[in-house]
């Protein structure tokens, strides 16, 4: 199978909840520093594990009750093919 490589960036919107949710599960990665969470995230503050987090959850349908909720989260998306 071939495969291609985009380079996007997402704006997305977020509520204290979903903040302090995933600033708990950042916490509780760090007493678990062998988990594969920390794969790739070699220095990055709290804060972009915190932003990071909650757009993965956000984009692989985590927060969505209902088809199409990410919608309400993502406020724009750019991409590019020459990544």
């Amino acid at each position: 199978m071939d495969t291609q490589r985009v380079k996007t960036c997402f704006t997305i919107t977020f509520t204290d909840e979903q903040y302090n949710r995933a600033k708990g599960y950042v916490e509780d990665m760090k007493r678990h520093r062998n988990r594969i969470f920390w794969q790739g995230k070699e220095g990055k503050t709290d804060d972009e594990l915190i932003i990071e987090q909650i757009a993965h959850r956000i984009l692989s349908g985590f927060y969505n009750n209902e088809p199409y909720a990410a919608g309400k989260h993502i406020m724009r998306m750019d991409s590019s093919v020459n990544a």
